[in-house]
């Protein structure tokens, strides 16, 4: 049984929610919509000239987007909002009509009271005054935080709040939590009692030292009488256990992994002054509880990248994490959070929200969609493989994967995404618009790459979209020099002979680069609508009913859906 969901104190009203029968019906105009448009959005724009991708497009196309300047770009194709479209030439009706339909089935990325304003602009109100700081933020809770990730604490702090309040819950897991910059705002500002859980050691270790700084500091305000609204740091101080919350296991084994944390008794954190660095990364480690299980997927740090490190659990170690599959230990309630929750792990949370009685509501808020599993991808690139082998019969079976969750969507025609379909997904739209604008030198990368692409695969045809990494500033470079720097990165010697006509004609068609790469990136939102919706199907197929908000600033933190969802009591 589901409750009604309200919003919280300063957060945008929620999306208006979508009927059963208009969430499945969305799902299936969408997937049918990205399955005609698949070749776009499967393909690499490193393979423009090798796959001769420019000629993939419909022949009525070509010639009316081959001449677009790039702010025509934004204007005619990317920017939704833009409403004085002069065209040059007389546009098919085709054209008009996949980006028309493109615009209209994505989420609308901004909240009601952004919508209509100045286009382009980068960062929030909160930070006209100060380009790092944020206005509206203690600065107490701005210390190693950078202006994004002071943006979404703040706003997502507040609306974890206010779910607190609407499920008479004072309890928070915040899982993925990094160096607790989140938790660190739910708990010393918002007095709320959170267990943060964080798969990298080393965050963790960084996590406490930061909390015992943040204590420091309280004190220090204190003693000038100057935090009264600030929590008592005896009431606030928040719990961190270092480990995997792992995909397969139960919603039991979540718990008796949060139960373990919770035994542990702590002292608050040790003040730390700035200078006074008492709390060295191995003393913060041996303060946490760290209780070792497996998972498919690490959690995130800070800037929101996936931890790597990989511990192998001990006999003793997996027997102990077996045996945790048989307790149900009679937990309090809590509000589930993940903020940028990599992979699988929000697909995860989304389950231990439905299965499990302990967790009263949850916000979910996802990032690195090309790390989801499914049935085609099980192992994508970039995923963190559980540690230890699984047991007969623990394999996952179809439902368990991160996409599709719903039944509904997983039986629809044309419902698979491919890797590339949702490593684009992860893209900043807004971004390369201000770039189309700007005319950014930055434009003539995918270039680049796609011309030196053509000479490696002459000279080493099986080498298919070999990993070169990013070069330095290398849109200011010359491409012989940029060639000369990334050839050696996939094993061919730096002086390989390069014919400048070639190289020339090549070039000369990056304007043509720039707008194939425009038109698989405006497939991009519809992607991650069609991942998000899933979520919400999923959602109410098992009873409950779901929100999607569009609580960050998109220009400025463009992973900005929060999937909301509460429960009524059992």
């Amino acid at each position: 049984m589901s409750v009604k969901l309200t919003a919280a104190q300063d957060v945008e009203m929620f999306t208006s929610s979508l009927a059963a029968e208009q969430q499945r019906e969305l799902a299936r105009r969408l997937t049918s919509f990205l399955s005609q448009y698949s070749h776009l959005s499967d393909s690499y724009i490193i393979e423009f000239f090798t796959e001769d991708l420019w000629h993939t497009l419909p022949n009525s196309w070509q010639p009316v987007l081959q001449d677009l300047s790039y702010p025509q770009i934004a204007d005619l194709l990317l920017d939704a909002k833009h409403a004085d479209r002069r065209y040059p030439s007389v546009w098919p009706l085709s054209l008009l009509a996949f980006r028309a339909t493109a615009h209209a089935l994505a989420f609308p990325r901004e909240c009601r009271r952004q919508r209509g304003g100045v286009s382009g602009s980068v960062k929030p109100e909160e930070f006209l005054e100060n380009q790092s700081q944020s206005s509206l933020l203690g600065h107490i809770f701005r210390k190693h935080v950078k202006p994004k990730k002071q943006h979404e604490i703040r706003k997502l702090g507040t609306l974890v709040k206010g779910l607190c309040e609407q499920t008479d819950c004072s309890r928070v897991v915040d899982v993925g939590s990094g160096q607790g910059h989140l938790t660190r705002f739910l708990s010393f500002g918002l007095g709320l009692s959170v267990t943060a859980i964080e798969a990298d050691h080393t965050l963790v270790a960084m996590a406490s030292k930061f909390d015992g700084q943040l204590v420091w500091a309280l004190e220090k305000d204190k003693q000038k009488q100057n935090c009264s609204s600030l929590v008592p740091v005896s009431h606030s101080s928040p719990r961190h256990v270092a480990g995997w919350v792992n995909p397969k296991a139960s919603w039991e084994a979540f718990i008796e992994q949060l139960w373990t944390a919770d035994c542990v008794t702590e002292d608050p954190p040790t003040p730390s002054g700035p200078s006074k660095k008492r709390l060295r990364g191995s003393e913060c480690q041996e303060r946490c509880q760290v209780v070792q299980t497996s998972s498919c997927c690490g959690s995130t740090d800070s800037h929101g990248s996936e931890s790597t490190s990989q511990h192998q659990p001990s006999k003793n170690e997996s027997e102990e994490s077996s045996a945790a599959e048989n307790i149900q230990p009679d937990y309090p309630d809590f509000v589930l959070t993940g903020l940028h929750a990599c992979g699988d792990l929000s697909a995860t949370l989304l389950r231990h929200f439905v299965s499990c009685p302990h967790v009263r509501g949850i916000t979910s808020v996802a990032c690195c969609y090309m790390k989801i599993t499914t049935r085609e991808n099980p192992s994508p690139p970039g995923l963190v493989e559980c540690p230890a082998a699984p047991t007969p019969g623990q394999e996952s079976p179809p439902s368990e994967f991160g996409y599709p969750m719903s039944s509904w969507v997983r039986g629809l025609p044309g419902h698979r995404l491919s890797y590339k379909a949702r490593e684009a997904a992860c893209h900043a739209i807004e971004d390369y618009i201000r770039r189309l604008r700007e005319e950014s030198e930055l434009l003539r990368t995918h270039c680049y790459r796609a011309a030196l692409e053509s000479f490696i695969r002459d000279t080493r045809p099986d080498l298919r979209r070999a990993g070169i990494q990013t070069i330095k500033k290398a849109h200011l470079l010359p491409f012989t020099e940029y060639a000369r720097l990334g050839l050696p990165r996939v094993g061919l010697p730096p002086g390989l002979p390069l014919d400048p006509q070639r190289v020339e004609a090549m070039l000369q068609q990056q304007g043509r680069v720039v707008v194939y790469f425009s038109l698989s990136l405006l497939l991009a939102p519809v992607v991650e609508t069609l991942v998000l919706l899933d979520r919400m199907i999923y959602l109410q197929e098992n009873g409950v009913d779901s929100r999607l908000v569009p609580l960050f600033d998109p220009n400025f933190s463009p992973r900005n859906f929060v999937l909301v969802a509460l429960k009524a009591r059992g």
